[in-house]
């Protein structure tokens, strides 16, 4: 995304970061229901081949790329210094917006990214449900609203700025623990992704958008952004283990509350931190 942004420049780079994303999300959609379906007549093998598969044709489409047509510095968001070299992980200490962007996604993914598989094993446990088709059509769902959030999202940032866009996909994971508490099986499915899909899909364009803001004219844009997935990956890391232990404890349904709460947690930082955020 960086690469093509150097080619836009920097006032493209939220629409294309939108298109992006909305292209990216139609292709996990097609894939969760190709999965899906290979799993239901062929069993799982079907379905890892099926990841190899793609994965193969990723990594061709990526070697198809002409190397001159990628700007490095104008990519890095620095055009006019073509001697400037990256810096370290210290990007987040040296600039707090984007230490409060990556902790707070860091506390909502540690609550957001155990719900589908956690929900999928209840619905599995309790016979509602066949696996593969089941998780298949949670991913579906989720990944066809995200295609919309993220169009939403970019429109909404160029009116205004990702602060109130950040704060709107936080405020959905609370929502979505509730009703996976009251739904389950397919009877929840619907509103359960609905929400998992505004969610993530309003975050994969306002994410990049708000560091490329926010480090902008600095030659640290991919840098910042790696930095920030790095540690939400933490918190997506270790939500499994959190999740799956809490459910061990106390059982699927008290869970969801648990992971939802969480969500509070980043709504209320994001909330107390606004005055250190809100201008990008």
């Amino acid at each position: 995304m960086g690469d093509r942004a150097g080619r836009r420049g920097r006032g493209g780079i939220n629409r294309q970061n939108g298109r992006n994303q909305a292209f990216n999300h139609a292709g996990n959609m097609v894939g969760a229901a190709a999965s899906g379906y290979l799993g239901w007549q062929y069993g799982y093998v079907a379905v890892f081949v099926l990841a190899a598969l793609f994965g193969a044709v990723t990594a061709a489409c990526v070697l198809m790329i002409p190397p001159g047509s990628i700007d490095h510095h104008a990519a890095r968001g620095k055009e006019e210094d073509p001697d400037s070299q990256p810096s370290g992980f210290s990007i987040l200490v040296k600039h707090k917006p984007l230490l409060v962007l990556a902790v707070v996604l860091a506390a909502f993914h540690l609550g957001n990214a155990s719900i589908v598989p956690l929900y999928g094993l209840a619905a599995v446990a309790g016979s509602h449900a066949n696996g593969p088709s089941f998780v298949a059509t949670t991913i579906v769902v989720a990944q066809a609203v995200m295609i919309l959030a993220s169009i939403a999202g970019m429109r909404a940032a160029e009116r205004r700025n990702y602060w109130s866009v950040l704060l709107l996909s936080f405020l959905a994971l609370p929502v979505r623990g509730v009703l996976a508490f009251f739904l389950s099986g397919w009877w929840g499915v619907l509103p359960v992704q609905i929400l998992d899909g505004i969610g993530a899909g309003l975050q994969s364009v306002a994410v990049p958008g708000m560091v490329a803001r926010s480090l902008n004219g600095t030659g640290r844009i991919n840098l910042g952004q790696g930095a920030v997935i790095t540690v939400q990956g933490i918190g997506a890391s270790l939500s499994p283990a959190l999740g799956g232990w809490i459910a061990q404890w106390v059982g699927y349904g008290p869970v969801f509350l648990v992971l939802g709460g969480l969500g509070l947690v980043s709504v209320a930082l994001w909330i107390g931190f606004r005055s250190t955020v809100q201008e990008f």
